[in-house]
């Protein structure tokens, strides 16, 4: 169980490096990103093991919440904008299987004329939209209110 947390976690963290490359932040943001991704994606993914039970949409939104909580957090150590270490962090936690299932539905909707299969791949196209569209707003809505909440601390750790 533990091995798998901590494969979660490096894995999210290898990955909100390559996003992060690819904005071109300062080279001392990359190890703030790491760290944030993999305690985010390895949060998310403690809250929805079946011990827990936690959808994935609270518990994407509430990783993004820690994750922009530890953004502020961090800011004046990186001297970077908390916005530069948590949006590459939280992008490992978008919903790419919900979003492809999304897309898949719909073009099975358009393949199939019969009532029945139609209704079915209807009701999958509008549930894993749905999840797909709430774990993104959830995410933003949790990764920003902090920057919000502590606006002072977040935009002061810029000016020097």
């Amino acid at each position: 169980m533990c091995a798998e947390i901590f494969q979660d976690a490096f894995f999210a963290a290898v990955a909100a490096v390559g996003f992060a490359s690819i904005s071109n932040p300062p080279r001392r943001a990359y190890p703030y990103c790491a760290f944030l991704a993999a305690v985010g994606h390895s949060l998310r993914y403690v809250l929805m093991l079946p011990a827990v039970g936690v959808h994935i949409i609270p518990a994407g939104t509430l990783a993004a919440f820690v994750v922009g909580m530890l953004a502020v957090w961090v800011t004046p150590r990186s001297k970077c904008p908390a916005e530069t270490c948590f949006f590459p962090a939280l992008l490992p936690m978008i919903p790419g299987v919900y979003a492809y299932r999304t897309v898949e539905a719909m073009l099975l909707c358009l393949y199939h004329s019969e009532e029945s299969v139609f209704s079915h791949y209807l009701y999958l196209l509008a549930y894993n939209g749905l999840t797909c569209a709430f774990i993104i707003v959830g995410m933003v809505v949790g990764g920003l209110l902090p920057v919000f909440l502590f606006k002072g601390k977040s935009f002061r750790a810029t000016r020097w």
